[in-house]
């Protein structure tokens, strides 16, 4: 059996067994980031559970979102945490200086709420947005309302799914197995186009571009006089 069967395997015997209170530990985890935990299995399966009768609709669904919104702020804090621990990390031109989380700053100040609220409904994305959030230091409240607006459709249509489909669940997680791997070429992308953007290579903003080197003191003023010859 594959590594993702056995977790899944693991998730449905948990909640049938724990009832809400493995609905909202294992979205705690997965909003957490900890892998492999996937709302994917976990909602799903949940419909299936209150389709049967053996989860009430309204506690279930409070569940999952209660324990989404706790992991959330658990990220968060981690985020936040490391904020000034992280400075002066890594080697080189990828030297993480207050300069670039100046930037992340300035991201999340004007773009934070909608990035959290989007990123919410994107599966792998969803379980990592929290970290930059923190580390950009997010106004808390803020952050939980934008979490809860972006999770609160995701969690409702997975959830929703595994009630229609019932015994035919694991189909959710199939289609949204397809899903994954492009949302992980995007973000590694993205990854990637940060790491040139920190070490120099790309300038800061979009489209991608190519830094402009600084000029040096030979050609920072080519018409300036040359110093006279020594006698």
């Amino acid at each position: 059996m594959s590594i993702l069967g056995t977790v899944a395997d693991l998730i449905t015997m948990i909640l049938a067994t724990a009832g809400l209170a493995g609905v909202f530990g294992l979205m705690a985890v997965e909003s957490f980031g900890l892998p492999p935990v996937p709302s994917e299995v976990i909602l799903p399966f949940t419909g299936f559970l209150i389709a049967s009768g053996t989860f009430p609709l309204v506690g279930a669904v409070l569940a999952a979102l209660l324990g989404g919104l706790v992991g959330s702020y658990a990220g968060y804090a981690v985020g936040r945490w490391w904020r000034h621990r992280i400075t002066g990390l890594g080697i080189g031109r990828l030297r993480l200086e207050p300069r670039h989380l100046e930037r992340m700053d300035r991201f999340f100040a004007r773009r934070g709420e909608v990035t959290v609220g989007v990123a919410r409904l994107l599966p792998v994305v969803r379980s990592y947005i929290s970290y930059p959030a923190g580390t950009a230091e997010m106004n808390p409240v803020r952050f939980g309302v934008y979490t809860l607006l972006g999770s609160i459709p995701f969690t409702l249509g997975l959830i929703y799914a595994g009630m229609v489909l019932r015994s035919d669940w694991t189909l959710v997680s199939s289609y949204f197995s397809v899903l994954d791997y492009p949302l992980i070429a995007i973000v590694a992308i993205v990854v990637v186009f940060i790491i040139l953007q920190v070490a120099g290579v790309l300038a800061p903003g979009w489209p991608p571009r190519r830094a402009s080197k600084a000029p040096t003191a030979s050609s920072a003023d080519p018409a300036a006089p040359s110093p006279p010859p020594s006698g």
